[in-house]
């Protein structure tokens, strides 16, 4: 978008007000003898193109525009070609012999040129033409237009594998694994990979001889050169401790970079092969290593990139909670913080806290509850509750923490700590019961329904210990046609467990909460469990005692953490976007599902296998893809004003995958409904955080969103704003 954006600003010119014979215009345009027309004609139909103006007609004219040499000149038409070859396919032909032509000519910026444009037309009649242009341009001479090449391979396989195969392309990228050049290295792995991903068969062979080319590439190769090579080492064998052992000697030099992902990929590197060292004291060392770089990428300015890193971290200590176990006061938050990096941050505290630190973790957490910011201050009481319930031998003193911010009587403070304190006492019968007291005293102030539900459940389950728990629970039940279902199910509950423990003083009381869910009710769910527990009462008072006072079983902290299947896979995908999502990567991204052409299949097309969610190939650009593209973005400027509460509300919207699309990010700068305000409202939003905040004014308002799949209309009518689908490039 931001491509898009910059291009209208420098040629303003190409983006004036239409009229009936444009059209006509442009073909006398591009007929002319004057290159400079033909550029400004060319330059004209791509800003229409960008604002989704229908220039298909022009198709022929623009194919003419190729005999001419010039390099600006081929780029603007070859742009073209990618968006309308599959709608012109039998047109697109008439471009074979261009590039065919453009394949051999002496400029090399030019041979690459038509090679990468090549591997963005998906069309496979012109495929089949271009295999030898292809074959003649993996031996360039031109170490660019090799590596081109390599990721031309890896597109065309999308469109027609049996063809890549058949063709001896395969075998061709791992011929590319000797090649002089690291660059051309990188981009044949990359393609490797991805193909791999794609392919039922086994396509990447790491055999010992590669393994050693691999490792000299890495120290001669750019930055993403090196991602490429360390992912595809990640997915290696070692054959034994000692080469595992050997391997991550000769990559540990990538943990001192100052890219990144470079050394995200090699800390994933290290994390897979440690799984095959037994040696306990290796496994230390290493250990060690790990720490510092991962606390060097946390220092980074961009709130973005920190955000990127802690998710990756949040997964490395779950499988190895030594890594930053000294580490922990990098983790306490920033004042200037984002909410989305400040919550991450206390996840990853409460996971390195132990009986060492735990009173500097207590300590940071009560200061967090004192912020003004909401969201930060429930995460810092949740996560006390959570520290509770992991260690048990501090339990008693998060417990005198959030007894201390009940004190303080701060609306919200009081109801998310009566809600961890639930969990306390699921996790401790019997031990914290003389707390009891103090909670109720603050009953009045309960009015969010997962509060009142806690503290319903704490009444019922100690109903017998709390001398006035019938008057407490009648203080609920006066309103009880207006509460929540969770609410109704929690007092229909508690109130059948305080009969059970004391019949005689509270028979009239559960008689009524029994006729008002059975006959007055009209969610199945409430009124299913009265009657359950009237024919209980009914049949045997005692076998209702058995099961409805039955002992809770014993919960643990699993609120945040992930399954150990999922975890090893994440691992394994540590530095994509897997990791972010917190997901098994086939959950959101398609693959290709590729088929043998054999009697007559026909080859299921699907989207582009060259990992654009993952990494940006070298040379590797991408202009067009099918309308199910990974990554696409929407935007626009406005003048609209925006209520902050309504855009939270709006923000918070965008996890409804089905409704919006999967969003990756949402951002903008708006101006605000209010306007005396000072400042304009900025936003940012990543999945479940959304971040709302005043900043400094703008002379327009603008918004994009970021994402999978994006449905704009959906999106353009939550905002109120028209957006504009513009192609992540």
């Amino acid at each position: 978008m931001n491509i898009i954006k910059n291009a209208v600003a420098k040629e303003k010119k190409f983006f004036g007000k239409s009229n009936k014979d444009e059209l006509t215009e442009l073909k006398e345009q591009l007929a002319s003898n004057r290159i400079d027309d033909k550029k400004d004609a060319l330059k004209k139909v791509i800003a229409l193109m960008t604002i989704d103006k229908d220039v298909s007609k022009l198709f022929i004219d623009i194919i003419n525009c190729m005999q001419q040499g010039d390099i600006e000149m081929k780029k603007l038409v070859y742009l073209y070609l990618i968006n309308y070859a599959d709608q012109k396919p039998d047109l697109a032909l008439l471009a074979v012999q261009s590039f065919i032509r453009d394949a051999a000519d002496q400029n090399p910026l030019i041979r690459a040129l038509a090679v990468r444009t090549m591997g963005c037309i998906h069309v496979e009649k012109i495929s089949e033409y271009l295999t030898e242009p292809l074959r003649t341009c993996i031996s360039d001479p031109d170490p660019y237009v090799r590596k081109t090449a390599a990721m031309c391979i890896c597109k065309l396989y999308d469109i027609s594998p049996t063809l890549v195969e058949e063709q001896g392309f395969i075998d061709s990228l791992h011929d590319m694994i000797s090649d002089e050049n690291s660059a051309v290295v990188a981009n044949a792995v990359a393609a490797l990979c991805e193909i791999q991903d794609n392919s039922p068969r086994e396509v990447l062979k790491i055999s010992t001889s590669m393994l050693q080319k691999l490792m000299v590439a890495l120290n001669e190769t750019s930055e993403w050169g090196q991602v490429y090579i360390l992912d595809c080492l990640a997915r290696y064998e070692p054959r034994d401790e000692r080469e595992a052992e050997a391997i991550i000697e000769r990559i540990q030099a990538r943990l001192q970079h100052s890219n990144t992902a470079v050394v995200l990929s090699a800390i994933k590197v290290m994390m897979v092969y440690m799984e095959h060292i037994s040696r306990q004291d290796s496994i230390r060392s290493l250990v060690r290593k790990m720490g510092p770089p991962l606390v060097t990428l946390l220092s980074n300015e961009h709130p973005e990139i920190q955000y990127v890193s802690l998710r990756n971290i949040n997964l490395i200590v779950q499988k190895r909670p030594d890594v930053l176990q000294t580490e922990i006061r990098v983790f306490f938050c920033k004042y200037n913080d984002p909410i989305y990096v400040k919550k991450e941050k206390m996840d990853i505290m409460v996971k390195l806290a132990s009986e060492r630190n735990i009173e500097q973790v207590l300590t940071e957490f009560k200061g967090y509850a004192q912020e003004v910011d909401v969201e930060v201050i429930r995460k810092a009481v949740r996560s006390i509750g959570r520290l509770a319930i992991r260690l048990e031998r501090v339990s008693e003193r998060c417990v005198k923490a959030l007894l201390t911010l009940i004190q303080e009587k701060t609306n919200y403070v009081v109801q998310e700590a009566v809600i961890v304190i639930r969990d306390i006492f699921r996790r401790y019968p019997n031990k914290y019961e003389s707390i009891i007291g103090t909670l109720c005293q603050n009953l009045d102030t309960l009015d969010e329904p997962e509060a009142k539900s806690a503290m319903i459940w704490i009444i019922g389950e100690y109903a017998d210990r709390i001398d006035n728990s019938d008057e407490l629970l009648e203080t609920f039940l006066d309103g009880f046609d207006d509460e929540p279902p969770n609410v109704q199910l929690s007092l229909l509950t508690a109130t059948v467990k305080l009969f059970l423990m004391r019949p005689n003083d509270t028979k009239d009381l559960v008689k009524d909460i029994l006729n008002t869910v059975t006959q007055n009710c009209d969610n199945p769910d409430i009124r299913d469990r009265g009657y359950i527990y009237w024919r209980l009462l009914s049949a045997d008072p005692e076998t209702a005692s058995d099961i409805v006072l039955a002992e809770h079983p014993v919960i643990s902290d699993t609120a945040e953490g992930v399954e150990s299947s999922l975890l090893d896979l994440l691992i394994a995908n540590l530095s994509t976007l897997a990791v972010i999502y917190q997901k098994n990567p086939e959950q959101f991204v398609k693959k290709a599902d590729i088929h043998e052409e054999r009697e007559n299949e026909d080859e299921d097309e699907d989207e582009c296998g060259c990992g654009c969610c993952h990494h940006d190939h070298e040379g590797h650009h991408h202009h067009h893809h099918d309308a199910d593209e990974v990554f696409v973005s929407c935007g626009a400027e406005t003048t609209v004003r925006f209520d902050r509460a309504a855009l939270e509300s709006m923000l918070t919207a965008l996890c409804d995958e089905g409704k919006y699309g999967t969003v990756l990010r949402a951002k903008g700068i708006v101006a605000p409904a209010d306007s005396a305000s000072e400042g304009w409202i900025h936003f940012d939003y990543v999945p479940g955080e959304p971040d709302v905040r005043t900043g400094a004014p703008a002379v327009i308002g603008r918004l994009c969103v970021i994402g999978s799949g994006l449905k704009v209309d959906a999106l353009s009518a939550l905002f109120g704003v028209t957006l504009h689908k513009s192609e992540e490039d």
